[in-house]
């Protein structure tokens, strides 16, 4: 007999042993807590990939609607431009109509005093005509003076 002989006979005694006093229980219990501990992994696992893919589509509808306020406040600060906009053009053309409003009522002024005082110079250059001509007549200063009060009263 050949040691390699003993030592396969060795082994078949010692798995005897083993298989005997139930050593093939702790092994296969082993093997079988191993594999539950592997399920329990994959379960936990697949429940954070659940809870991350349901986190992904919460911040995904989050988005939406943050995406959908800011192109409302776009769209609101356009108009309130817009607004704003036409109201200063408005008040442009309010200042531009009461400036030229003012302009044309000075003009009218201006218009009115250049009239004024072109009559006061005639009334005053047709009174001193008026009074050389009866100084030169020879007339009373009583007829002069009312001579003078009606061309006064006339020409203003």
């Amino acid at each position: 007999m050949t040691d390699t002989l003993w030592v396969a006979i060795g082994f078949l005694i010692f798995i005897g042993v083993v298989v005997w006093a139930g050593g093939h229980k702790v092994l296969l219990s082993g093997i079988d807590s191993r594999g539950e501990k592997i399920a329990a992994e994959l379960a936990e696992a697949r429940r954070l990939r659940e809870e991350a893919q349901a986190l992904l589509a919460s911040y995904d509808r989050k988005r939406v609607e943050a995406e959908k306020d800011a192109a409302n406040i776009v769209e609101a600060a356009k108009a309130e431009a817009a607004r704003l906009q036409a109201d200063a053009a408005q008040k442009l053309d309010d200042f531009v109509a009461r400036r030229t409003k003012q302009a044309e009522l000075k003009i009218a002024q201006a218009e009115a005093q250049a009239a004024a005082d072109v009559r006061a110079a005639a009334a005053d250059l047709a009174v001193k005509a008026a009074g050389t001509l009866l100084a030169a007549k020879g007339g009373s200063d009583d007829a002069f003076a009312a001579a003078l009060g009606e061309i006064k009263t006339k020409l203003n």
